[in-house]
């Protein structure tokens, strides 16, 4: 049984809170087998296009009537809400055929949706060791090319002060998974909290919600971390990676560096953000490497395999063999 990235990030989520295989199973919906296969799934990179255009769903006609259902039910005592089963009889009732497994898919889907954008806004101001906070920082860069400006990605750890910096020429999903990728092999674990300061390459917000993109829901749940998104009005909820934003810029790249090959830079980059450790920190009880190994013990183990962070389009190609900008099914390629 194949499920969606929500189901599999229920199911993960309820293991880290303490629930066994018997009782996970018993609220999903699912059986044990199917519980134990994804609490061990080590590789949820995404996976190249397939040539097999999926076909019409039975239930897309009744998905607005579902829609509709799930948000009167946001103003009802949640033991009165509908069920997956319940909507099921009502969609019968206007003609629906199919089975019940669509029907409890796509419920699971729309509530876990719903969930993320209610908690979007949730921030912890006090910061235990491990968390990190993530932001996108701008600086000029002489490369092969000219003077060029470009972004660079930091990671910072508040408890500690300690931070990781990486250089791109993007903002986009690939490039933030594949920065948090090389700072957590560097630092060997994964931070089980990462709150970032707006959506940027990671989602998009939609009203005061934030909705993740496709590759880093995927990146989050084979790490098996967290995300929250700071409210852009608030100012005081991601004060500490905005200083550390500047702090970089202007103890990094100033006077302006040269980059040859970025790989080889950001290579670089990691050897000196460690050199960093040796400053003392501001509320005491030691240097910035110091409690950073506090940090260190709360991290998550690194996953078996890594994270391919990539994502897969295809694209229709005209006789003269050039991709149109329009994505399209796997069987035009052929």
């Amino acid at each position: 049984m194949m499920l969606d990235m929500p189901q599999i990030d229920d199911i993960r989520r309820l293991w880290s809170e303490g629930l066994n295989v018997s009782e996970i199973a018993r609220r999903t919906g699912h059986d044990r087998k199917t519980v134990r296969k994804f609490l061990g799934e080590v590789d949820l990179s995404p996976t190249p296009p397939v040539d097999k255009a999926p076909g019409p769903s039975k239930l897309d006609p009744y998905k607005p009537e579902i829609d509709r259902i799930l948000e009167e039910d946001r103003h009802v005592w949640r033991k009165q809400r509908h069920t997956a089963r319940r909507i099921l009889d009502e969609i019968r009732e206007m003609g629906y055929d199919g089975g019940y497994t669509l029907v409890q898919q796509y419920v699971a889907v729309r509530k876990a949706q719903a969930r993320d954008g209610a908690g979007a806004e949730f921030l912890e101001l006090e910061w235990s060791p491990g968390a990190a906070q993530v932001d996108f920082g701008e600086a000029d860069f002489d490369a092969p090319g000219g003077r060029e400006r470009m972004y660079f990605l930091v990671v910072s750890f508040p408890h500690s002060s300690m931070s990781w910096f990486q250089v791109f020429r993007g903002t986009t999903a690939e490039c933030v998974c594949q920065g948090l990728s090389d700072v957590f092999a560097h630092v060997g674990g994964v931070p089980p909290m990462l709150v970032f300061d707006n959506a940027t390459g990671v989602g998009r917000r939609v009203a005061d919600g934030v909705r993740e993109s496709s590759l880093f829901r995927r990146f989050r749940l084979h790490h098996g971390l967290e995300a929250r998104f700071c409210n852009p009005y608030a100012g005081h909820e991601k004060g500490h990676v905005e200083r550390k934003v500047a702090f970089v810029r202007s103890n990094v790249f100033v006077p302006v560096p040269r980059v040859g090959d970025l790989r080889a830079y950001n290579e670089g980059l990691l050897g000196v953000a460690d050199r960093f450790a040796e400053r003392e920190h501001w509320r005491g009880g030691g240097t910035w490497g110091e409690l950073f190994a506090e940090d260190r013990t709360a991290l998550l183990p690194l996953p078996a395999r890594p994270f391919s962070c990539v994502t897969w389009e295809v694209r229709r190609c005209d006789k003269w063999g050039y991709a149109t900008e329009y994505p399209f099914s796997a069987t035009a390629l052929s």
